[in-house]
């Protein structure tokens, strides 16, 4: 593993401690693979592990169709999409890794992050009801994750983190999608996911304060 590429993927991205680690174990669980023989996946392999998720995913892009039946190669070209924000196209890669291969917690749960960043992107030009749909679509994914691994404090944490982001798109007043019944259940549920993280961990002090705000959100729900 390179080392400098650690010490640039935590400084430019900011991962949290679990999701780096994720990468990590992840980029080298592949490259630990026999080598592939697709040219265009050696390339792109290398470039994950340099850190240069552009130049990788152009790379894996470039090895398909070829390789479109190969859940691993898509995971890493999804993988590269994301850290890219590419986050339409992550999905999509997700996705057909999912179809490829079911049991894998991994992608449902980067398909669930890549859902989720576009349903909250300030940028965002989607409608309130798409934003919906993705939020509802990224809880569906950790659900499926958490089916999977079922230990895995981190599905808890990002699934609570999408109740919470649909909690406040359903309960900001005066919004044409306003509903407080259902920002309650969203709140109540990401309080519960905060919570079972908090069996894992009970001193972390970042999701006591989130198990607070989201009782805060629901309580002043109008």
């Amino acid at each position: 593993m390179n080392l400098k590429f650690v010490g640039t993927h935590l400084r430019t991205l900011k991962l949290g401690i679990a999701t780096l680690a994720l990468a990590i174990t992840t980029i080298s669980a592949h490259a630990q693979q026999e080598e592939h023989s697709n040219p265009n996946v050696r390339l792109g392999q290398k470039a994950l592990l340099d850190g240069d998720f552009r130049s990788a995913a152009s790379h894996l892009e470039k090895a398909l169709p070829a390789e479109s039946k190969d859940p691993n190669v898509l995971y890493l070209l999804g993988y590269s999409q994301f850290h890219n924000g590419d986050y339409v196209k992550a999905a999509s890669s997700f996705s057909k890794v999912i179809a490829l291969d079911s049991k894998n917690a991994n992608a449902y749960y980067y398909k669930a992050k890549a859902n989720n960043n576009l349903a909250i992107a300030k940028e965002s030009k989607l409608s309130l009801a798409q934003k919906g749909q993705l939020l509802t679509s990224s809880i569906d994914d950790y659900t499926k994750a958490i089916a999977v691994n079922v230990n895995d404090a981190k599905l808890y944490q990002n699934r609570a983190i999408a109740y919470r982001d649909l909690g406040i798109l359903k309960g900001t007043s005066g919004a044409a999608n306003y509903d407080k019944v259902a920002a309650t259940d969203a709140y109540n549920k990401a309080i519960v996911d905060y919570e079972k993280v908090l069996t894992y961990d009970a001193a972390r002090k970042d999701i006591q304060t989130e198990v607070k705000k989201a009782k805060v959100y629901r309580d002043n729900l109008k």
